[in-house]
């Protein structure tokens, strides 16, 4: 590492008062992304590139690159324009939404941190800086990951003799003054990480998650890009909060020529008071960039499948008892609905809500995580031990930090449900949330559910998360607990795995209103939304699919009527919009008849065949299609196979549609196309040329020029299979 000292805070400035052009650059890189730090900036370092690996600069040209970004003087300004510096409030002069905001007994409100020091290597930094004056100090680490992503988190730490209230701590990442337009996520249950665009122009446009957790109305990602930018193209820059509570994602433009996107925690009023010499930390914030969606997302899935604890074994085939069963948990009923999963494949077989004491209905039981005896006389042995007879793992579903008033777990402990009131926050599916920040409720939660996995071979927990906290706090007149009890969330989790190795935890929270990097670094699948609906998970699935790798995703088979929409959907069509992510069934499969079990069995073999692609392939959507079609696919990570679905949500507006293209190949490579699947019912009245027979083609050939599609009824896809020709 190379060290510095207080010597850093010095500079030399020419006769008109501006920075000497000889002042010091940190120049940080890796894997195709270059960060770009002007130490010489005043008092706080600037970020003046983030972006393009810039592999041809020399030190003297990165000290031209950060003189170049020094803004002039200018009429009705301050004497020094003020910048966007790391840590930038203002008491600097900066006038924009400032990183850190905060009191002491609603004085001191003033804060210029200064460098002391800092320390860095070719890919990572950290800098520490205080303010002697408003008794704070603060260390500011900036880092390259694996696959390129930008990580940034600032701690402040309380060095006076009284407490701090912080209001405020959020990190900044700078943008191109090019990039004009925005994109954001939007939705609501059953309807998760819808995109919209606007202009990025002068002034905030601000994102807030109030819900205690991200929500399903939460943006994934924040980003700035070039106006028309695309999946395939377009320079775009984007930002993701890993945390698991309150939020706030911002992107800004000022008359003096910023523009940033920022992020941090919310904090609830008074949430946070800072002790003497107590230090809060913001969460990891996440930056990419890339030439189009499809490159900006490729850093996060790099990165997150180079961590050590990410799921490596092939994904098993999982299914779920929800939407075949509900409530009804029969023995009989049950183990034939594990025969029928196991004759067609399935690897896991997962327990839904309704095991536990008086849970008849959501009405009543959260808390009381006992297998009710009345309906299990021999508890879950009986079917767990044939679940596993059967060759599959045995997975459960538990909310552990919910509760039922009607419960008795809330009738002997009333105080540890979270309020702020006498009077209970209003209910959501007639449950309230735990307050695992108590330590009591906190270890009652941990006993019960290591007793269950003690007791029971469990592999899988299907952790959920039914409503959002409302007026969270420790008791009436307390103090808000959302912080605590994200905080206390992780560390279960952390227990749990420490303790069990091998569990894997599933977090779901009414479908996908918790989807963070946060809870994903602790965790092993997302379930991406309620919804099965396989036209509405379209959009889910691409837009989730920004930040989480598909092999994170659950992305499940469905009955033939849709229980969340009502829509009618053939097996085809649901199966292959699920095959590209973590695949699996929801379905009361002894409902069926053995022809449509083996049309299951078949989809379930090619998921099983197509798993390793999917786990380690870069993931391609493909633009300039036109709105009645769909196409996306994996690519192999050495360009040597790729398999894509092409959906028909619509009918085309030509007819036969035209061509199709597949990017992201070897463009120098011939590949050769093969159709795996279609609908039985096709509708062009002569056959397609080149699913007739298996073709050759450039990867060049395939991304530029393409093929036709087949021509398809709206709500039908096919599966392209595509593989290097030898």
């Amino acid at each position: 590492m190379h060290s510095s000292n207080g010597a850093l805070q010095e500079r030399t400035t020419d006769e008109s008062g501006h920075d000497d052009i000889g002042g010091r650059v940190l120049h940080l890189h890796r894997r195709g992304t270059s960060v770009v730090i002007d130490l010489s900036s005043d008092p706080v370092p600037v970020i003046v590139h983030w972006g393009e690996e810039l592999v041809d600069s020399t030190p003297e040209s990165l000290r031209g690159l950060a003189v170049a970004a020094r803004p002039q003087r200018v009429s009705g300004g301050l004497d020094r324009t003020p910048r966007l510096s790391a840590i930038a409030t203002g008491a600097s002069g900066w006038s924009g939404t400032p990183a850190i905001e905060g009191h002491r007994g609603g004085a001191g409100f003033s804060i210029a941190p200064g460098r002391v020091d800092h320390e860095s290597d070719d890919t990572a930094a950290t800098f520490n800086l205080e303010d002697a004056e408003a008794r704070l100090a603060f260390r500011w680490e900036i880092r390259i990951g694996s696959g390129g992503l930008l990580h940034q988190r600032t701690t402040v730490t309380n060095t006076g003799t009284d407490a701090y209230s912080l209001d405020r701590l959020d990190v900044a990442f700078p943008t191109p003054w090019d990039a004009t337009e925005l994109f954001d996520t939007t939705g609501h249950h059953l309807r998760e990480r819808a995109a919209q665009r606007r202009a990025f122009t002068l002034g905030t446009h601000l994102r807030e998650s109030r819900r205690g957790r991200p929500g399903a109305d939460a943006s994934v990602l924040l980003a700035a890009g070039r106006p028309g930018f695309g999946f395939e193209s377009g320079r775009v820059h984007g930002i993701h909060v890993a945390w698991s509570g309150n939020h706030r994602v911002l992107a800004e433009r000022t008359v003096t020529g910023e523009a940033f996107l920022a992020a941090g925690e919310l904090f609830v009023s008074g949430e946070v008071e800072i002790a003497p010499g107590a230090s809060v930390s913001t969460p990891w914030v996440i930056g990419s960039w890339g030439d189009g969606l499809n490159e900006l997302s490729a850093r996060f899935h790099a990165e997150w499948r180079d961590r050590p604890q990410h799921p490596t074994r092939p994904r098993p085939v999982t299914l779920n008892t929800w939407e075949a069963v509900y409530f009804d948990h029969d023995i009989d009923r049950l183990t034939s609905l594990a025969e029928a999963a196991a004759e067609v494949g399935i690897e896991r077989f997962v327990l839904d809500d309704g095991w536990f004491t008086g849970r008849r209905d959501d009405t009543r039981g959260l808390g009381d995580w006992e297998v009710d005896a009345e309906v299990w006389q021999d508890g879950l042995h009986p079917l767990v031990d044939r679940v596993r007879e059967l060759g599959m793992e045995f997975g459960l579903w538990v909310e552990p930090e919910m509760i039922n008033p009607d419960s008795d777990l809330a009738r002997a402990h009333p105080e540890w449900i979270l309020r702020a009131r006498t009077t209970l926050p209003p209910s959501a599916r007639q449950q309230q949330v735990l307050n695992l920040a108590d330590p009591d409720a906190y270890r009652h939660v941990a006993d019960r559910l290591h007793a269950l996995l003690i007791e029971y071979p469990i592999a899988y927990l299907k952790w959920d998360h039914n409503r959002d906290l409302v007026d969270a706090g420790s008791g009436p007149g307390g103090a808000p607990r959302v912080r605590e009890h994200t905080l206390a969330l992780y560390r279960l989790l952390d227990e749990l795995k420490a303790a069990h190795p091998g569990l894997e935890i599933e977090t779901c929270a009414s479908g996908g209103a918790r989807v963070d990097l946060g809870i994903l670094d602790r965790t092993d699948r997302i379930w991406t939304s309620d919804s099965l609906d396989p036209l509405e998970r379209l959009e889910n699935q691409r837009h989730t699919g920004l930040v989480v790798p598909p092999e994170m995703m659950g992305m499940h088979l469905t009955s033939p009527v849709v229980h969340s929409s009502g829509r009618t959907v053939s097996l085809e069509l649901s199966a292959a919009v699920a095959l590209l992510g973590h695949f699996g069934v929801e379905w009361d499969l002894t409902s069926v008849d053995a022809v449509t079990r083996g049309r299951v069995a078949s989809w379930i073999a090619l998921a099983k065949r197509l798993r390793p692609l999917i786990a380690h392939g870069t993931v391609v959507h493909v633009d300039g299609v036109e709105p009645g079609i769909d196409v996306r696919g994996t690519v192999a990570a050495d360009a040597a196979s790729a398999v894509f679905v092409v959906t028909q949500v619509t009918t085309s507006a030509a007819y036969p549609a035209g061509r199709i293209r597949f990017p992201g190949l070897d463009p120098a490579r011939t590949y050769e196309l093969r159709m795996l699947s279609g609908s039985s019912h096709e509708p062009g009245q002569s056959p397609l040329a080149w699913a007739e027979a298996p073709i050759t083609m450039t990867g060049r050939e395939l991304a530029t020029i393409g093929v036709r599609p087949p021509v398809q009824f709206p709500q039908q896809a096919v599966v392209v299979e595509i593989d290097s020709h030898h």
